[in-house]
């Protein structure tokens, strides 16, 4: 009897490990003082000491049971690309610009071609967000997951001025919210997904003219949007952004109270920006309640940004700048913290 009796490859990892290299390498930053395959990951703080008050955040997440979409249509690189965001969106949100990132992926079977799939998208997601991934985690678990499944979840820090950080106190009736646009569901509300959509191959190939002539398992596997390099275009365009929400799972009544303090109300025009066909699909296919959708889903709005009514424009002109999709969707007005849709 051995381990790999047991179950546990350990040439397969060395091997995961090879292939993933060149994915990790993509990803450095000048600030990184660690090679790939140490005990742990270092990270120079030199750069930022000039900062009055030098603040870390960090975010942690996973995908969630998105990655049953991933598993019925044997495709794992975008998943990757949902880890990085949840954590580094996170980030953001605070007003930080994230640093490092570490993935965590607990497989039934160690399959490596697979493995360094999934790291290629987290090296990806890395990129984008201009963060080094600068270490993680392959366990191998069988009896404990299906061979043909896995986990995936990462944790990401950042770094920010303290007097920079986005806190939402300076909120005030008569600011303005600017949505920047999701790409789709993202990776919250999968549960639900699975119950109204059967998970099997034949139905996620499908494709839907509504859907924009794509599959079903090609929409719903859309990778989430990192919102990092949009919301550095509106501080570095002048703009100062009071509160910041990023729209995950609870959907608008649950998350955009976060930003808020006591005593102002977000109220957001729900016809103010167009929402992706495949909300219509769920809830219709669904028979899912209007309220029930805006409470567990981001309805096309992945970022929500309080800013200045006079800066309202700018922002949406800065967003756009940067790439994404932004829109003037609400204001603040007074009343018990929470959201009113009209």
């Amino acid at each position: 009897m051995d381990y790999k009796n047991a179950g546990v490859d350990i040439e397969a990892g060395y091997k995961a490990v090879e292939l993933m290299k060149k994915h990790i390498a993509s990803t450095m930053r000048d600030e990184v003082l660690t090679d790939i395959g140490g005990f742990s990951g270092a990270f120079s703080m030199e750069a930022f000491k000039n900062m009055e008050q030098p603040t870390l955040v960090s975010g942690t997440d996973g995908v969630g049971t998105k990655l049953k979409v991933a598993f019925e249509m044997d495709k794992h690189d975008s998943v990757g690309i949902d880890c990085v965001a949840m954590c580094v969106n996170d980030i953001a949100c605070a007003g930080g610009e994230p640093l490092f990132f570490l993935d965590y992926i607990a497989c039934g079977k160690n399959e490596p071609e697979k493995i360094a799939s999934i790291v290629s998208g987290v090296a990806m997601g890395c990129r984008q967000s201009n963060a080094a991934l600068i270490g993680g985690e392959t366990a191998e678990m069988p009896g404990f997951y299906p061979v043909d499944e896995y986990d995936l979840a990462g944790f990401a820090v950042g770094v920010v001025d303290r007097k920079n950080m986005i806190t939402g106190k300076s909120i005030k009736e008569g600011d303005v919210l600017v949505g920047i646009a999701s790409s789709g569901i993202h990776s919250n509300g999968y549960s639900l997904v699975r119950k109204v959509f059967p998970m099997k191959k034949e139905n996620l190939a499908v494709s839907y003219e509504s859907l924009g002539g794509k599959t079903l398992g090609e929409t719903l596997l859309t990778p989430t949007i990192i919102y990092v390099k949009a919301l550095r275009s509106v501080k570095e365009g002048g703009v100062t952004i009071k509160g910041c929400s990023h729209i995950t799972g609870g959907g608008f009544y649950e998350n955009i109270p976060r930003m808020l303090h006591d005593g102002v109300r977000a109220q957001i025009k729900a016809d103010s920006y167009e929402i992706p066909p495949i909300f219509d699909m769920l809830a219709k296919d669904g028979d899912i309640a209007k309220e029930m959708m805006y409470n567990t889903y981001n309805m096309g709005i992945g970022m929500m940004l309080a800013v200045d009514a006079a800066d309202a424009d700018k922002t949406v002109e800065l967003v756009n700048k940067s790439g994404q999709k932004a829109f003037i969707v609400g204001e603040i007005i007074k009343g018990e913290k929470g959201v009113t849709l009209v």
